[in-house]
């Protein structure tokens, strides 16, 4: 019996796994915070304005709910952003190949690997922040008029603060719950 040496990965692999990874960058995690913070406190101006909750007594279900949300629906970018992202990539490959392939067949020092590793890269690159965009826009559309449609149809004989506390909560658990099935 042969003991198999640890070696790791190599540069290459560590980058390619990288863009295959549920893991998001500081950048993509601090987009996702900010954007999930502002979509999950947009709702107070609702409840605020039109169902007349007071804002300075109701201030810990604000907290509390917002912070929820928040986490939830950047559960839910994230999920929704790494289903995405591979079917992008496969339907932007030819597009950015053709692309960068004008720009690089000038180049005559470049090896054939180096020129299939930038393309490689930048079809990860496009896909990423298409990916990244098209979950924020889908998960705040469909969060704000589940909102909406929570608050004002299904819940509206419970109380605001009630009324508040279950249709942004419960909107983002579901948000985040869907992000996880396949797609």
């Amino acid at each position: 019996m042969s003991k198999v040496q640890n070696k790791g990965f190599t540069k290459e692999e560590e980058l390619l796994l990288q863009d295959f990874s549920r893991n998001v960058s500081t950048k993509s995690s601090a987009l996702f915070y900010g954007n999930a913070f502002i979509v999950s406190a947009i709702p107070i101006w609702l409840f605020w304005r039109i169902h007349m909750i007071d804002v300075y007594s109701s201030m810990m279900y604000f907290i509390a709910v917002t912070a929820l949300s928040t986490y939830l629906m950047a559960m839910a970018y994230r999920n929704t952003k790494f289903s995405l992202k591979h079917k992008i990539a496969v339907k932007r490959e030819e597009a950015v190949t053709r692309e960068l392939g004008k720009k690089l067949a000038e180049d005559k020092k470049m090896s054939k690997k180096e020129k299939d590793e930038r393309i490689l890269w930048k079809k990860n690159e496009v896909a990423d922040f298409e990916a990244t965009t098209f979950s924020i826009f889908y998960n705040n559309a469909l969060f704000l008029t589940i909102v909406i449609v929570a608050s004002f149809y299904l819940l509206r004989s419970f109380t605001p603060n009630i009324n508040y506390s279950l249709s942004i909560a419960s909107t983002a658990g579901l948000l985040a719950l869907w992000s996880t099935g396949k797609q």
